[in-house]
């Protein structure tokens, strides 16, 4: 039985000036464009935007999922896609405009720095007040009081207005309290990219926690090691729609891929599409057969299949492989392998082999270019994607966490 279900959910904004605080500033703004003069209360230099009143734009548009007890979903998108007005939603913080919410438990949420927070509170009354709204005795509260304390290193402030707090100390204890406070719910929009690393470390910890208990998290993030780490499912959204929702590791695959995309330079696509074209791209193993989960530690060959309309001399070919968290971490280059050359009009395969794949667990995707006599004349952001699952790389079974290890390295350790 689903503890959040989502049902045609819409959400729209007018653009343009609502209201300008009293009726009498309203009334000259109102008199000043019927007789088609500028707005009189603008200042200097300021754009009058008064002909997009009444402009409608679309937040969320036609969005419909479900999410079971003690799932953990990571909501991703560009900005602008729509997470965080669905987290508000499902918080009450602003109502749909059209569509149906299904809610069942408590919720805490964490939406943006200060959410939830009085600032001339001290952090004490601050937590028993977020207790309070959440339905909670002040004896409960008391219960995790020093937990939650310990947990948001915040001891020595406790008693200080939370006005005079850091972001980071205010995020640290907003934090802190949604998470002890035993919600049903948890949602949790961008605001751990204010801590350092190691409360970041600490939260998604907790957060782990908080889902093995059977209790359900929303986490939004654009840190999509997070999302892979912490998320079994995952849930895109892009312009306000629902591109996809499943397990995680395909949607972050689909983000990434349509993020590039939408970024290429279609001057150069234009350009590719006459001269050189790729017409497929693949990964063999050490015995030749095509796979899509290379095992790292083992010989594997990137083999691009492509159509050239002419001959093209001094190539030189580039492959770019991104992790999961859309950083390079490795950049092959023909010249630096010592090949390069002339590519012959017609149909034919740039190969380059890797002897020992040294990528940790995780997914990947393979960026392409190829430079000639003319500049660069092809560039795919995406020409494939793989998913290194096993690993040979050491000869221990142990192998270091993705998040922590962008590739692998052959070492020794000497004591003495």
């Amino acid at each position: 039985m689903p503890v959040i279900s989502v049902e045609n959910l819409s959400k729209s904004y007018r653009l343009g000036q609502i209201g300008t605080g009293t009726l009498a500033r309203d009334l000259s703004v109102w008199w000043a464009r019927a007789r088609g003069k500028p707005n009189p209360l603008l200042k200097i230099g300021q754009e009058d935007r008064g002909n997009r009143d009444g402009e409608t734009i679309w937040a969320l548009k036609d969005v419909s999922f479900s999410v079971e007890q003690g799932e953990v979903l990571g909501v991703i998108g560009r900005n602008g896609a729509g997470k965080s007005t669905l987290l508000k939603i499902l918080s009450r913080v602003t109502a749909p405009t059209s569509g149906r919410v299904k809610v069942k438990g408590r919720i805490a949420s964490l939406l943006e720095v200060g959410t939830g927070f009085h600032p001339e509170l001290t952090g004490r009354e601050n937590v028993y007040l977020n207790g309070a709204i959440l339905g909670m005795t002040r004896e409960e509260v008391t219960r995790k009081f020093d937990e939650i304390v310990d947990f948001s290193g915040v001891e020595q402030f406790i008693d200080t207005p939370v006005k005079r707090y850091s972001s980071g100390m205010y995020v640290r204890l907003a934090f802190a309290v949604a998470a002890h406070l035993e919600p049903e719910i948890l949602l949790v929009d961008e605001v751990l990219a204010v801590g350092d690393a190691e409360f970041q470390k600490k939260c998604l910890g907790k957060m782990d926690e908080v889902a093995h208990e059977g209790r359900t998290v929303l986490f939004v993030s654009h840190n999509m090691a997070a999302v892979a780490q912490l998320c079994k499912n995952g849930a895109l959204l892009q312009d306000g729609t629902l591109k996809a929702l499943g397990p995680v590791d395909p949607v972050i695959k689909q983000y990434l891929s349509n993020d590039e995309n939408s970024r290429s330079n279609d001057a150069v696509r234009k350009l590719s599409n006459q001269r050189f074209a790729v017409t497929d791209a693949y990964i063999l193993n050490k015995d030749g057969e095509r796979v899509t989960s290379p095992v790292a530690g083992e010989e594997m060959e990137i083999v691009i299949a492509y159509r050239s309309q002419e001959t093209l001399s001094n190539a030189v070919a580039m492959i770019t492989i991104y992790n999961h968290q859309n950083i390079a971490v490795a950049h092959l280059n023909s010249k630096s392998g010592g090949r390069g050359g002339k590519i012959q009009a017609g149909e034919g395969k740039l190969v380059c082999r890797i002897p020992h794949l040294p990528l940790p667990n995780s997914t990947y995707r393979v960026a392409a270019a190829l430079d000639c006599e003319y500049g660069q004349i092809y560039h795919s952001p995406v020409v494939l994607n793989f998913q290194v699952e096993v690993s040979k790389f050491y000869s221990t079974a142990y192998l270091p966490p993705s998040q922590y290890s962008a590739v692998l390295m052959e070492h020794e350790w000497i004591f003495s």
